[in-house]
């Protein structure tokens, strides 16, 4: 739309943004996260990746409630990948956390440059103005302007620094169940998803992918599939052998008829059984400490119930519904990418870095992506689909088969936890001591040297917000061959599995009621003391419950939040586990949305659920065993529990939620088969 604009940063400081002089309006950007034209039309720009988790709607909700808009008629665009734009991963729970109070600024910042110009209009003081839904209003004469009005007298304002933010109480848009802005293309078939990108002249790839991890093209034979129906070329990359064609299911039948001929590599020897026994001899060592306190060794010296425990988790692939693909166009050092990215700004660097091109020359498109749960951070699949598309000279969509996807994926990390504990004569909790093995990402991704309290493998390895009086936490950093990255919740969906299972172990040793056990743990005004309380609450713990089912509960504190999770479970004669109702209590601080969080929720239990139940990652002969959902199997939709989620009211800093629901998940599921069986599951998944 033509017209006029306000346009506002808030990533660079306010007071250093000046307009050329003639400029009609002035630009205050460029990071910019709100414009605004002659029309009153307010387009809100989000710098974060849509992947089903709701930024489309939840972060323009943070910038319309200080700018005082009609929700109506907003506008939504996507930004590109970008330093000006600030942090833009998607991961890690941090979307709205980390856009909190920027785009709070952002907003509120533009409402009060409105309201400057109409006062300045009317000859009155700015605070006998007040914005109201798209309007800046007079408060002594009830007039009002609207924003697109003001556009141009505005522009010309000096910015305002330390804005007032508005008070949690007057909240309009916040905390409302809003419709998501993403909802209407998607169920009428106009959204954009990577997959869906077509551009004039482009061609389209499928790669054939090494046999095991490392290996390298020896040679190959492409006369079969040069024989095919619309087989354009095929060329030898990095990533394998390319096949370029006129569809992507004529590329894909081009790569099932290569002949290739590979250098498999040391990796070829490496199985999931030599993978575990290497876990298994850090078993035998202490690890390196992170954290003690008190003497958690001497309990077996005071005669106390002491109890030790092997807990395991394995490797698990992303699977997102939408397999990896990418759109790239490299064009005399120019470089376009459409891409399904969680970190359009890290995809960008590689490919800058990859083919030595200046930073004005490459632009990343964000699409909205089918799934991400970590593994779209990683800009692998977009560094090959440019490769591509220099090598054959024309724009090109890469699309990954599931059996690539899954098969070469970056998998959640394989984990051993060797905990110990003991409860004292009074059936108290005396010490807890856990000692994580696991391979780290940080080291085998970017060589991180780190010291024992900065492993990235401790997420979640011990709730802090339990009063301990001795315990010890130790590490044991273990390197391995297989590709691993960030998968939703990363260490937080293993640590918290082992640790929660076993705090219901010594429960039950001490003769006490898990829920009451984990309650006496906390202090009174815990946060996770609250969910706890909420999530046995409305579960109706300690009902009575037939034969054959159990309940089960866990808790969990991270990234800002806190959550709490009852597992009903029934365990049949057959001994098949099927999971009744997950009852949840989360306390993410103020919330945006309230529908989103349900949501969120939801996602995050099924995720877990996946994983808890179903399929893992085996390694045979250096590569992976499992291809598709037949092997991998997702949970489907008729063994999906009934969830009740329960939000807590409060007004304590916004946390984040993409994978809170994770980490209680599968030890409440795990606590709740013992609870109806009587037997103690201490392997992922789950098996009777």
């Amino acid at each position: 739309m033509s017209g006029s604009a306000l346009c506002l940063a808030s990533f660079v400081p306010l007071n250093s943004l000046v307009a050329s002089e003639g400029d009609k309006p002035k630009i205050f950007s460029p990071s910019v996260f709100i414009k605004i034209d002659t029309d009153g039309i307010v387009t809100i720009v989000v710098h974060r990746s849509e992947m089903g988790q709701g930024v489309r709607t939840a972060l323009p909700m943070i910038v319309a409630e200080e700018l005082e808009v009609d929700w109506r008629k907003i506008k939504i665009e996507q930004a590109e990948g970008d330093p000006k734009y600030g942090d833009q991963i998607t991961g890690g729970s941090t979307s709205v956390r980390k856009s909190w109070d920027p785009l709070r600024i952002a907003g509120a910042t533009a409402r009060e440059m409105l309201i400057a110009a109409a006062a300045a209009r009317w000859n009155v003081k700015p605070s006998d103005c007040k914005a109201e839904n798209g309007y800046v209003v007079n408060k002594l004469n009830n007039k009002k302007v609207g924003y697109g009005d003001l556009v141009e007298e505005a522009s010309k304002l000096p910015v305002p620094q330390n804005v007032k933010l508005k008070d949690p109480k007057d909240y309009k848009i916040i905390g409302k169940k809003l419709h998501r802005t993403d909802s209407p293309d998607k169920i009428y078939g106009k959204a954009k998803f990577g997959i869906d990108i077509v551009l004039p002249g482009m061609v389209y790839a499928a790669v054939g992918r090494s046999p095991a991890f490392g290996a390298t093209v020896k040679n190959y034979d492409d006369s079969v599939t040069k024989s095919l129906k619309g087989i354009l070329d095929v060329k030898k990359v990095s990533t394998g052998v390319a096949v370029f064609a006129e569809s992507t299911w004529q590329a894909f039948k081009g790569v099932e008829n290569l002949s290739v001929e590979w250098n498999l590599g040391p990796s070829a020897n490496v199985n999931s059984d030599t993978i575990n026994n290497k876990l298994k001899e850090y078993l035998k060592t202490d690890g390196d400490l992170v954290e003690i306190k008190g003497n958690p060794d001497d309990a077996e010296e005071k005669n106390y119930r002491t109890l030790e425990a092997i807990y395991e988790a394995p490797f698990q692939a992303h699977a997102p519904m939408e397999p990896m693909n990418c759109t790239a166009k490299f064009e005399n050092n120019k470089v376009e990418v459409w891409a399904p990215t969680q970190s359009p700004q890290e995809a960008r660097e590689a490919v800058i870095k990859t083919f030595g091109l200046n930073e004005e020359d490459v632009v990343v498109y964000v699409t909205l992506m089918g799934g991400g749960f970590g593994r779209r951070t990683n800009p692998d699949f977009v560094v090959e689909a440019v490769e591509l598309s220099k090598a054959v000279g024309k724009p090109v969509k890469v699309t990954w088969t599931r059996e690539d996807d899954i098969k070469h994926d970056r998998y959640r990390p394989v984990s051993m936890h060797k905990l110990k504990g003991s409860v004292d004569k009074n059936n108290k909790l005396y010490s807890f001591s856990h000692h994580v093995i696991a391979p780290s990402i940080a080291v085998q991704n970017w060589g991180a040297k780190l010291t024992p309290k900065q492993y990235d493998t401790l997420g979640g390895a011990i709730e802090k917000d339990y009063i301990i009086p001795n315990y010890k936490i130790t590490a044991s950093i273990v390197d391995i061959p297989v590709p691993i990255w960030y998968w939703r919740s990363v260490y937080h969906s293993q640590n918290p599995f082992a640790a929660e299972c076993f705090i219901d172990e010594l429960a039950h040793a001490a003769g006490r009621d898990p829920y009451e056990f984990r309650m006496e743990l906390l202090p009174d005004d815990s946060r996770m003391k609250a969910v706890l309380k909420t999530a046995a609450e409305k579960a109706g713990w300690g009902k009575k419950l037939p034969p054959g089912k159990g309940m089960g509960i866990a808790a969990f504190a991270g990234y800002d939040s806190f959550s709490a999770q009852v597992a009903e479970v029934t365990v049949t004669e057959s001994k098949e586990i099927i999971v009744d109702k997950i009852t949840c209590a989360v306390d993410c601080g103020i919330v945006i949305n309230p529908d989103i969080v349900e949501q969120q929720m939801d996602s995050g239990i099924a995720f877990a659920l996946t994983a808890a139940l179903k399929g893992e990652i085996t390694i045979r002969d250096g590569s992976v065993v499992e291809s598709n959902f037949d092997d991998f199997p997702m949970l489907q939709f008729s063994e999906m529990p009934v969830v009740e989620t329960h939000i807590m009211q409060n007004t304590y800093r916004v946390g984040g939620l993409g994978e809170v629901a994770v980490g209680p998940c599968a030890p409440a599921v795990g606590n709740a088969i013992f609870a109806a069986t009587g037997k103690r599951l201490r392997k992922l998944p789950f098996r009777l």
